[in-house]
């Protein structure tokens, strides 16, 4: 699965707002040509509340595991929480051991290097073995990010 196939589909979900970092933007050199996604249908970026989904496609200082640095190499992220985590990763985040763990591995469900542990999962090079169920856990991680806004807007939070 192409990164542009991903981008397509997180695009045309409802409410989505991307975050695409460019060179002379007022984003950190570092984020250039990464992608951040959220539920966002007023258009503004949140500043109280993270992406429910990013694609990075270089290594970062503290996140050299999954070797983006090699080429056409790049990662997809998904908040999944516990439960979907499990699934799409045989075991729950608190059961994983970092130290076994080849996240360079690609087109398999992995836990994220860093935020494993907070229920985000981690694909290097989408592929055959994982479109069906990356799409559909994009949508998933869409619409929790849109309930969590809407039961914030309703409890005036």
């Amino acid at each position: 699965m192409s990164m542009e196939l991903i981008l397509a589909e997180l695009r045309s979900l409802p409410g989505v707002l991307e975050l695409a970092p460019q060179p002379g933007s007022e984003h950190p050199e570092l984020s250039w040509g990464d992608h951040f996604f959220y539920y966002a249908p007023d258009g503004a970026v949140p500043q109280n509340r993270q992406p429910y989904a990013t694609i990075v496609t270089k290594d970062y200082p503290d996140d050299t595991a999954s070797r983006l640095s090699d080429p056409d190499r790049w990662r997809l992220n998904i908040h999944t929480g516990p439960r979907l985590f499990t699934e799409l990763v045989g075991s729950a985040p608190e059961d994983i051991d970092a130290e076994t763990v080849d996240y360079g591995e690609t087109d398999v469900f992995l836990p994220h290097p860093l935020y494993g542990a907070y229920g985000w999962v981690a694909v290097v090079n989408p592929g055959e073995r994982t479109t069906a169920r990356t799409i559909a856990a994009l949508r998933d991680a869409h619409d929790a990010d849109r309930q969590r806004v809407e039961r914030r807007r309703a409890s005036g939070s």
